[in-house]
């Protein structure tokens, strides 16, 4: 094993790792002068399985994170329609939801994307609906097209202003 830095070899038993210009790299005693010297990765505890025998790696639990529910596509005019419902100012709105101003003006005009915490915010404050729930697709439906091939338009619903 080779220094990162400068060519050196390394011991490969017991490499340095320092982190410099915040890169972690393999480096030589003398290039590790130059950063940090970082800590080795910790070795992965052993576990015993329900048989009594040492397990190498810790067992893990995978879930499928994938958004259920999304910003509605045009936020940005529900937003301005209910506030001027209300007949609410911007510095209105901005006061009952705790946010400033520009905030407002930005999701307004659509150059900002509400979190989901000032999604929510706005959803109560303006008795609206912002966040639609996405079920799955199925595709066969969209398999009627005239070529038999899937392709993005037979599956996308195009919104057309």
């Amino acid at each position: 094993m080779e220094c990162e830095i400068c060519g050196k070899p390394v011991s490969e038993t017991n490499p340095t790792r320092a982190k410099i210009e915040g890169s972690v790299m393999v480096v030589c005693k003398d290039c590790a002068k130059l950063g940090t010297i970082q800590k080795a990765p910790p070795k992965p505890k052993f576990q015993q399985n329900k048989k009594g025998r040492k397990q190498t790696q810790p067992r893990r639990t995978y879930r499928n994170d994938e958004p259920k529910d999304e910003l509605i596509e045009d936020y940005n005019v529900a937003v301005r329609r209910a506030r001027e419902a209300k007949n609410w100012s911007r510095e209105d709105l901005g006061k009952k939801i705790n946010e400033r101003v520009s905030v407002i003006n930005r999701i307004e005009s659509g150059k900002m994307t509400p979190d989901n915490k000032l999604t929510k915010k706005l959803e109560k404050a303006l008795d609206i609906k912002l966040i639609e729930n996405i079920d799955e697709v199925d595709l066969n439906q969209f398999m009627s097209s005239s070529s038999g091939e899937r392709t993005l338009g037979n599956v996308m619903k195009i919104k057309r202003k």
